[in-house]
């Protein structure tokens, strides 16, 4: 069987001036996510806001466990790297749960 673990990871950044430095940072943490969790991630709500980001992260393994630990691993990279300015809520389903 399988899990799936998705991650939604609330943004704030106070000092930001522009949506192209805002942009940077995001493009930055996805490259890190992709390459160090292997995670799928997009953004996915305040595009138009220099100040703000949501984006979701997905990541799927064989045991509920080890997904577990992956995504508070996850959670405390993007903890470390943006502080006080970031805001994690995660769960996991099993494949069965999400596909019936």
């Amino acid at each position: 069987m399988s899990f799936l673990c998705l991650i939604e990871i609330e943004l704030y950044f106070p000092d930001g001036g522009s949506l192209k430095g805002k942009r940077k940072e995001i493009v930055s943490l996805k490259e890190q996510l992709k390459r160090r969790f292997g995670a799928a991630v997009a953004e996915t709500e305040h595009h138009e806001l220099w100040q703000r980001a949501t984006l979701t992260a997905a990541l799927v393994a064989r045991d509920a466990r080890g997904l577990e630990e992956a995504a508070a691993a996850l959670e405390r990279h993007v903890l470390a790297r943006f502080g006080d300015g970031v805001r994690c809520e995660w769960g996991i389903r099993s494949a069965e749960e999400v596909l019936g």
